[in-house]
């Protein structure tokens, strides 16, 4: 198999000849402002580390330049949040970005872009603190301002795909903690909006990922989640649920992770030979069939990526 076979045969959990490993980093700011090099640096990152397939960093397009939220203090300003369009430099940016990036790769492997749910686009603009203030203070008016991004998020993702030639998205969802909002809470004030660009995605790809984001380092309310649908799962192995097999049966499709990504974990601190035995532990316990080996979450940089090599060439003995 090359890796476009192999990483097409886990996403359907079909058997594989080794395990197929991603892991990503987030791009460094100095290279932010200029997108030649920004895609030099993600190509780098693939020929250094060889991974399987590619999540393309969205460094520098977090928070959504919405105007109205720029000094926010009420939440019925949020009733007068208004969609960027199509040819907003946000979105535009992103897309002619990823067509370099994408060139960059060289066609050597798939590629996934992440695009956070409309709830962490407001939050990134405008903080926790702000964000749940303003939910709490009215709800509709939230559901408001994520309906409208989850439009732009739509424009964002159909060029993406179709124009900048991703293979999908990496969905990254959030605000699931357990101490953050009920249930009910969450699946009335936040999942229509999650739900209506996942689904909008997988009507372009099905090469899509949901990724149930734990860096608050508080488990998630994986029940909020159940009925999300894509192929693959990147779920937080050291919050949310240990066991591999226990994953895989809980989401019911392919699983991708393993590692812990915080400094100071094992995948930082141990030598080769200790890795290479994690990555054996790991792969026996996910199998050949249904699990992708990664990590709960992006890689800092203070990581030497010859060890992200180091879990590529196990897994491919194996």
């Amino acid at each position: 198999m090359d890796k476009r076979e192999r990483v097409t045969a886990a996403f359907r959990g079909q058997e594989v000849d080794h395990v197929p490993v991603c892991m990503w980093q987030h791009v460094p700011p100095e290279y932010w402002g200029d997108d030649d090099k920004f895609a030099a640096v993600q190509a780098k990152f693939l020929q250094d580390t060889d991974v399987d397939f590619m999540k393309l960093s969205g460094d520098k397009y977090f928070g959504w330049p919405a105007p109205v939220l720029a000094k926010i203090e009420k939440a019925e300003d949020l009733y007068r949040v208004r969609p960027l369009g199509a040819d907003h430099p946000f979105i535009r940016g992103q897309i002619e970005r990823t067509k370099k990036v994408i060139r960059a790769l060289g066609g050597e492997c798939p590629a996934l872009c992440l695009v956070f749910v409309p709830l962490s686009c407001i939050r990134l603009q405008i903080g926790y603190p702000m964000m749940m203030k303003l939910i709490r203070e009215d709800p509709e008016a939230m559901k408001h301002a994520c309906a409208v991004v989850a439009g732009d998020l739509k424009l964002l993702t159909e060029g993406l795909i179709r124009e900048a030639g991703a293979d999908g998205i990496f969905y990254s969802v959030q605000n699931g903690e357990v101490d953050r909002f009920t249930y009910e809470e969450y699946r009335d004030w936040v999942t229509p909006s999650d739900k209506e660009v996942l689904d909008f995605a997988n009507t372009l790809s099905d090469m899509n990922a949901i990724h149930f984001c734990a860096w608050e380092e508080v488990p998630n309310r994986l029940k909020v989640w159940e009925d999300y649908s894509s192929p693959v799962v990147s779920w937080s192995r050291y919050f949310d649920i240990m066991d591999i097999g226990d994953a895989k049966a809980r989401f019911g499709r392919t699983v991708w992770g393993g590692f812990d990504n915080r400094p100071g974990t094992l995948l930082y601190t141990a030598d080769r030979e200790s890795i290479e035995k994690e990555t054996e532990s790991l792969i026996a316990q996910g199998g050949k069939t249904g699990y992708i080996l990664g990590s709960d979450c992006s890689i800092h940089n203070e990581l030497p990526v010859e060890r992200i090599r180091w879990v590529v060439e196990a897994a491919r003995r194996i």
